[in-house]
């Protein structure tokens, strides 16, 4: 049972608001809808959850302008899936040139290949 505060009201647990309004703008998003505090209290009221008037307009703020469907298909980022094995040999030996700027070309791919940051996700630290 969650802890009573002054005049006997329930506190409400910070990770209960957070989770509720997480799943309105889920669910808001899934629709196609567009993300505002308004409709975040709406789909909450509907739901018959209360959470501290804060939230749903921190989360409308937070989500404005952003995809959310694309955020959490792209969230994770992880380590890059494994390119494709490399051809078999053929038992003739290769020109040596064409090595060379066969091991050209993948050290110029290595190099263009960047980590993907905040920014690249659609999100930052401070947005």
């Amino acid at each position: 049972m969650a802890p009573k505060g002054k005049k006997g009201e329930v506190q409400q647990d910070p990770k209960h608001d957070e989770q509720a309004c997480t799943y309105a703008a889920l669910l808001l998003a899934d629709e196609k809808i567009n993300i505002t505090d308004e409709k975040i209290r709406a789909v909450l009221k509907a739901a018959n959850i209360e959470v501290a008037p804060y939230w749903p307009s921190l989360f409308a703020r937070v989500l404005q302008g952003k995809d959310v469907i694309d955020l959490c298909l792209n969230a994770g980022g992880g380590a890059p899936a494994a390119g494709p094995a490399a051809p078999a040999a053929t038992g003739a030996p290769a020109d040596k040139k064409e090595d060379k700027k066969e091991e050209k070309k993948k050290e110029e791919k290595k190099e263009e290949k960047k980590e993907e940051s905040d920014e690249d996700m659609g999100f930052g630290l401070f947005d």
